[in-house]
């Protein structure tokens, strides 16, 4: 396995980024902010973007596995790299995600924990109704996990 950043094109990537966030107008606002991570075994694998809020205070704005590779480490793989790669100058790395049960227990295996929430975040800012597992995502549940 192998990580590289993606400093141009990072637009070619964006069927891969739509998996953890379905809406483009909104990978917009944060692709070119951030520092793109792309992981490879043998061909892509997953992807994700990190930005830098204020000094280091950092927040993972998507990251997303294929399908077939999915559940075999890839995610938690790209996730330990990321904070290596800032661990000399992070503080704390948050993630925002839905009230989902596939994704809360994946990031709280990693050590994030709890941090705060975002009333009606998906309703107010996504043109469509979002679904995972069956539930509508409504409020965007902030995580934290310190450096």
């Amino acid at each position: 396995m192998t990580v590289e950043i993606i400093i141009e094109n990072k637009e070619k990537y964006m069927d891969l980024l739509l998996l953890a966030d379905e809406q483009e107008s909104m990978i917009k606002k944060y692709l070119n902010e951030g520092e793109m991570f792309a992981l490879f075994d043998d061909e892509l694998a997953s992807i994700c973007v990190v930005i830098e809020e204020s000094k280091g205070i950092f927040e993972i704005k998507n990251i997303a596995t294929y399908e077939k590779y999915q559940g075999k480490g890839y995610g938690r793989y790209l996730i330990n790299y990321i904070f290596d790669f800032y661990g000399n100058r992070g503080k704390i790395m948050y993630v925002g995600t839905g009230e989902s049960p596939l994704t809360l227990p994946f990031y709280e295996k990693l050590g994030f924990k709890y941090s705060h929430r975002i009333k009606n975040f998906f309703i107010d800012n996504y043109n469509h109704p979002i679904y995972e597992c069956g539930i509508q995502l409504r409020d965007m549940i902030y995580l934290k996990r310190e450096f």
